[in-house]
């Protein structure tokens, strides 16, 4: 079996390479209204082209994972701006895609934790379809609309996991069924455990991102090898190999963050439970250090015995 590896968004590793220039709003209504949309322009441009670049540094060191940045596009979704940032880049947006597809990199999206279908206010579901849409827009002007996929949490509680569960499901119902089609759900470090994410999953039809560190820190009960097993089946309908979020803690008193690399003693329990399954797996590595962090874990697993790096970003196990 493989198992192929990949970052988060920016290698580091390259000079004044963000793909997450931004602007706040205060900022664009401070411009004269004739320099607003040359400065979104811009910032959009420059993020592109790096985006374009981690793309070529990604194919350099056959690292065969990325996640795209979700602020490539500044006030995107902003209710006082929201502009066509398609068009002015079809050419830009085409190329990156076609270039990831020719290669065959697997690509997401991860919006941040506001886009949420758990609360109890409508416009906060209402605004999350709004976000998720931005997200797939970007997909369809890079014609990976049916290759990628945008990742997202179940979100809060709310004093009362039962009932809110039911009004994700409602809220969910919001959500264009494309976009849907599109969507990953991933356990959290402090309320959804990995078998409630599961769960929901199975119920939504929603392949499961199943997160090592987010489970070390909020753990269900069902077995890592059973867990394992059934959150690798939700990716059946979809057609991809599963998908797991690695990263490790920064320290005890601070379990939760992420360290700058991955400890490979934190992660050996779980490789040897992926090896004895024998299903091809791909990790998106989250640490600090992201792509350093990447090559730097390749490395040390591939020291174990029986493990052997047969590309840059890839081992055979």
């Amino acid at each position: 079996m493989f198992i192929r590896f990949g970052y988060v968004s920016t290698a580091i590793s390259l000079w004044e390479a963000s793909p997450s220039r931004t602007m706040t709003f205060t900022r664009y209504r401070q411009l004269p209204k004739a320099e607003r949309m040359e400065k979104l322009l811009t910032i959009t441009r420059l993020n592109l082209e790096s985006t374009e670049r981690m793309i070529h540094y990604n194919l350099a060191h056959q690292l065969p994972l990325y996640r795209f940045s979700s602020s490539i596009v500044p006030l995107a979704t902003h209710p006082e701006v929201r502009w066509d940032f398609v068009t002015p880049f079809v050419d830009e947006w085409r190329r990156i895609g076609n270039l990831a597809k020719a290669k065959g990199l697997r690509t997401s999206f991860h919006p941040n934790q506001y886009t949420l279908f758990t609360s109890t206010r409508p416009e906060v579901s209402d605004n999350a379809v709004i976000d998720m849409s931005y997200h797939y827009e970007m997909l369809e002007a890079m014609g990976l609309e049916n290759d990628a996929v945008i990742n997202i949490h179940i979100g809060g509680a709310y004093g009362n996991k039962p009932e809110t569960l039911v009004r994700f499901h409602k809220n969910l119902q919001k959500l264009p069924l494309a976009i849907k089609h599109r969507m990953t759900l991933e356990n959290d470090d402090k309320t959804y455990d990995a078998e409630e994410t599961w769960r929901t999953c199975q119920k939504e039809e929603i392949p499961f991102v199943f997160d090592y560190h987010h489970h070390m820190a909020n753990p269900c009960e069902m077995p890592l090898e059973e867990l394992l097993p059934a959150c690798f089946s939700t990716w059946k309908r979809i057609g991809m190999r599963p998908k797991i979020h690695l990263s490790s803690p920064k320290s005890e008193s601070a379990y939760r963050a992420h360290a700058d690399y991955v400890d490979v003693e934190f992660v050996k329990p779980l490789i040897k439970i992926v090896r004895e399954l024998g299903e091809d797996v791909d990790f998106m590595i989250e640490a600090k250090r992201k792509d350093q962090a990447a090559l730097a874990l390749i490395e040390n697993l591939s020291k174990i015995r029986g493990i052997k790096r047969i590309t840059g970003g890839v081992l055979e196990c």
